[in-house]
């Protein structure tokens, strides 16, 4: 990705979603830009939806932005819109962090990928894993485990075809039930409730959590989502929505500035504890 010093004068980031109210990136991202003493710039929404996606993000440069994250259901979009992929983000066939640089060009990125690895608990290398959706997360997480060793990747979708489309592209064997395994990953839209009755639409129910030694969620909610209530119920090692989005944050955040991301500041804006 270019030096962000080359573009000093684009002050204006954000992240672009259909829907994206729900995004707590402002609120860890600007709390990042105060402590690092960026005062003029600013992160804000971006609600585009998808037939606008391409002709909004092509506007951005001019309205002031530096750079933008990209957010359901835009991640391939953003792949496809972007002159200069990074060689990771090209992989995984799709894009969370858009960088405009001064030529007019668009470079893209995916840091999920390794705010997945950081997070976990425990070594990828060896790994079973069950993946549960075949978006552009789910691309995300297929790529980073069995770029950091994982030894089977199982994928589940509710459409077999996709999870089928994943695992030709990517790696891994499509699936159309749970079985144990060292790693759950889910990556699906399900579960923004608070009640168990919000797994229905996966192939797990609270007490099938037991089958994993880790769960990790990329969808996040205050109080935490169904799924990783019921590992924390169960004593169940988590990896919380909350924690990828700030690992993934926290490296856009880097290429957008050039600057060390202020981690303690932005967990702390979204209420995780200390690192």
């Amino acid at each position: 990705m270019a030096d962000a010093g080359s573009a000093s004068g684009r002050k204006r980031l954000g992240v672009v979603g259909w829907p994206v109210a729900h995004s707590r990136s402002p609120a860890f991202q600007n709390a990042a830009l105060r402590a690092a003493g960026l005062t003029e710039w600013r992160y804000q929404l971006l609600p585009v939806p998808p037939e606008r996606f391409d002709e909004t993000v092509r506007a951005l440069p001019q309205a002031g932005f530096r750079g933008v994250n990209v957010t359901i259901p835009h991640k391939a979009s953003a792949l496809a819109l972007a002159e200069r992929p990074t060689p990771r983000a090209a992989a995984i066939g799709a894009a969370n962090t858009l960088l405009f640089d001064p030529d007019g060009s668009i470079a893209a990125d995916n840091t999920d990928a390794p705010a997945l690895i950081a997070a976990l608990p425990r070594s990828a290398a060896g790994a079973t894993a069950l993946v549960l959706g075949a978006g552009g997360s789910a691309r995300a997480a297929v790529w980073a485990l069995l770029d950091g060793g994982a030894a089977e990747i199982r994928v589940w979708n509710r459409s077999r075809e996709r999870a089928a489309a994943l695992c030709r592209e990517l790696g891994g064997t499509p699936v159309t039930r749970s079985a144990p395994a060292d790693l759950l990953v889910h990556c699906t839209a399900l579960g923004l409730g608070a009640g168990h009755q919000d797994l229905d639409g996966l192939p797990i129910g609270p007490d099938d959590v037991c089958d994993y030694a880790v769960v990790v969620d990329f969808v996040y909610r205050e109080g935490g989502t169904a799924l990783v209530n019921a590992a924390r119920e169960r004593s169940v090692e988590t990896v919380d929505g909350l924690e990828l989005l700030v690992g993934q944050g926290a490296l856009s955040f880097e290429q957008f500035t050039g600057l060390a991301a202020p981690v303690e500041a932005m967990r702390e804006a979204v209420g995780l504890s200390a690192s």
